[in-house]
């Protein structure tokens, strides 16, 4: 017959017994014991919410900026960049209010948000360099590629920070909820 629960070191409990031999009777078992719990927010915590939530609000926000001086210099044909902006400049502010609080609904809509962007980024960085502009100036054409650069870069910069969110509010999204038991530990002082 094959078990259904299991240890899985998320609980680990470790009671510290007294002496055998220099115990009087009742004070074997202490009244007092240790129990750590592995909190997935905790681990969440780890890969720096804030600090990148505040990166993505950021690269957006540059994203932002760079699709109006597109706009503005080379036609309405490069608005596409000011979208993805938007969803980046939404990411960052759910991450950061992800990081800045333990409420578990906020955390699972900045996972959304960030596979969304993920795709966004995606997409933006297939699309960039096939928007071009056949109206611009010969003498505009080495800013037009430096900010088309510029803008490449700052789409892989967003394509990196929401793979490396998605990895980390994975770690405290997808996790299994059932079948698990604590791992007790009981230690004999000497």
């Amino acid at each position: 017959m094959r078990y259904t629960f299991k240890s899985d070191d998320c609980m680990v409990i470790t009671i510290p017994l007294q002496n055998i031999r220099n115990t009087r009777d009742g004070q074997l078992m202490p009244e007092k014991f240790t129990c750590v719990f592995k909190d997935m927010y905790k681990v969440f915590l780890k890969g720096r919410p804030k600090a990148l939530g505040a990166a993505q609000i950021t690269t957006g926000v540059f994203i932002l900026c760079l699709g109006a001086v597109f706009i503005s210099y080379y036609g309405s044909t490069h608005a596409s960049h000011i979208v993805p902006s938007s969803v980046f400049i939404a990411c960052g502010i759910l991450t950061y209010a992800a990081g800045y609080s333990p409420l578990m609904p906020v955390m699972k809509m900045s996972f959304i948000f960030n596979v969304i962007g993920l795709f966004w980024a995606i997409a933006a960085l297939a699309l960039c360099p096939l928007i071009g502009s056949s109206d611009q100036p010969k003498t505009d054409n080495d800013m037009y590629i430096g900010l088309k650069g510029v803008l490449v870069a700052l789409h892989a910069v967003q394509f990196i920070l929401a793979a490396v969110l998605i990895y980390w509010e994975s770690k405290a999204v997808c996790r299994v909820h059932f079948n698990t038991l604590p791992m007790i530990t009981l230690k004999q002082d000497q």
